[in-house]
């Protein structure tokens, strides 16, 4: 179900169903009795939903239970992805890495909004294409072309670190829900927006932004309101794109969906693809390296007439067979930013459901009489992380603070030089003794800023090309082999229609 006409079809019926609900009799509530949809008795709406429409680019991956972690021989001895038994919810995923096209349009759109006011926000976003560089190698024409070069447009973008993936994610959740909107018939094409008068989703729903509209809003089944904007409730609105968590990157990368006989996977997977070789068995395509990696020390083609992989760097990004899902490229090209922060024993400590390190709990601004606050100079709504007394995180049972990272891996507690007692109880313990755990800069790289990449790149060997293999880099720093991609959370049903 793509983002078009099914979706116009579900949202034509919610809202011209209200006209009609008038004159027949309305669905009743099985707990109170009293009608949906009734101006009469207060207005509480319920809207017809099938299901979450797919996003652009996006592929539904459904989710299960899988083995996560390392398969083939430690060769560096971390021992840092033991393997383990997880559940992975059903989410979606882009299909292919973002571009440097798609990158290009969000620097055009940041130029476009903020560049005469806030030109700090589009340098910000800019990618380093000082990466390409090497002080032994002539690379320099990548630094001028790789980017911006329509040659280059299908490749996938590099030089992006962590936080300008995430930046990119939320910009691109704003455009397809505005592009939604739109369609539905509440905006118009608003391309005066500039500086905080853009739209953001967030925003939207706490009822910031006003500029665009074609209409006053959706009609308000409340008698004391005429109109409403768009809400949770309607299911009209698509949740976050966002990075990955490394479990959904590597399940999704394995694709074990097409290896599964009932509920028995025979066949464990080494790579994304079947079998435990390189090359394609297909006698039509016999021989043909399967992905884009590093063959052997200085060979990253092969020879002329006989090109293995048929790129030096990386290639497009439709380049090679997909996976069982219809994913490209989760074996190389470029590695890949995943939400996780990296520690050692994630694969001990994490959840065995939906695992993931990197909580930092958050919550909306609220004014001093208790409102929503006004948005930024940027036009997002401000956020701050969740405080125990402010939110009364004391007498919750499933946490009691916003940072949540170090949890059993790198917090006061866990330390090897605490004793006993609650954080503070302690007058010979401080900070300077927690940061000795994890000597950051002098034995490890290893820090809350250190975020996981999945997947091997153009400049790796085979051995990364196995997904359950994982690196780290901190999340400010971007190279010249890692990319990302986008994927956004599931709600209801994890299979969908016609299930």
């Amino acid at each position: 179900m793509k983002i078009n006409s099914v979706k116009s079809i579900i949202v034509f019926l919610s809202f011209f169903s209200i006209v009609l609900m008038t004159s027949c009799k309305r669905e009743q509530s099985g707990a109170t009795g009293w009608e949906y949809n009734n101006p009469k008795n207060g207005g509480f709406q319920k809207v017809p939903y099938l299901e979450q429409e797919t996003g652009p680019g996006l592929v539904l991956i459904e989710g299960g239970r899988f083995t996560m972690g390392r398969v083939e021989q430690e060769v560096n001895y971390d021992w840092n992805n033991i393997p383990r038994t997880v559940t992975v919810s059903s989410f979606y995923m882009d299909e292919v890495e973002v571009t440097n096209f798609y990158y290009l349009e969000y620097l055009y759109w940041l130029e476009r909004v903020f560049s005469a006011d806030f030109p700090e926000v589009v340098k910000k976003a800019l990618p380093d294409t000082l990466v390409w560089r090497s002080k032994l190698a002539y690379n320099e024409p990548y630094v001028e072309t790789y980017l911006r070069h329509p040659a280059y447009r299908d490749y996938p973008v590099v030089g992006v670190n962590w936080l300008q993936a995430n930046d990119f994610c939320s910009w691109r959740t704003d455009r397809v829900n505005e592009l939604i909107l739109i369609r539905e018939g509440l905006f118009e094409f608003f391309t005066n927006q500039l500086n905080e008068d853009n739209f953001n989703t967030d925003a939207y729903m706490q009822g910031q932004y006003e500029s665009g509209k074609r209409v006053d809003g959706l009609i308000d089944l409340d008698p004391n309101k005429e109109y409403r904007n768009v809400k949770m409730e309607d299911g009209i609105l698509l949740p976050q794109y966002r990075l990955p968590t490394e479990a959904e990157w590597e399940y999704a990368a394995y694709a074990l969906i097409g290896n599964t006989i009932e509920e028995l996977i025979p066949d464990r997977k080494l790579y994304p693809w079947n079998g435990h070789a390189v090359r394609n068995s297909n006698e039509k395509y016999m021989g043909q390296i399967l992905a884009n990696f590093k063959r052997d020390r200085g060979d990253n083609m092969g020879v002329a007439g006989r090109l293995n992989d048929n790129a030096d760097i990386t290639a497009p990004v439709y380049a090679y067979w997909p996976n069982d899902y219809g994913l490209y490229n989760m074996a190389g090209n470029v590695s890949e930013w995943v939400m996780d922060v990296f520690r050692p024993l994630s694969m001990e400590d994490n959840d065995d459901f939906r695992p993931f390190r990197g909580n930092v709990y958050k919550t909306k601004l609220l004014d001093e009489d208790g409102a929503i606050a006004e948005k930024d100079s940027l036009g997002r709504i401000i956020y701050r992380d969740v405080d125990p007394k402010l939110d009364n995180l004391q007498s919750r049972r499933n946490y009691r603070r916003a940072d949540n990272i170090n949890y059993l891996d790198g917090d006061w507690e866990s330390n090897i030089n605490w004793t006993s007692g609650e954080m503070g109880e302690n007058p010979d313990f401080d900070k300077e003794d927690m940061l000795k755990m994890y000597q950051f800069g002098a034995t490890t790289r290893v820090s809350d800023k250190a975020r996981v990449y999945k997947g091997a790149s153009w400049k790796d060997r085979a051995y990364w090309a196995v997904p359950g293999t994982r690196r780290h880099l901190l999340e400010d720093q971007s190279t010249s082999f890692i990319g990302f991609r986008c994927a956004m959370t599931r709600v209801g049903s994890p299979v969908g229609l016609g299930y």
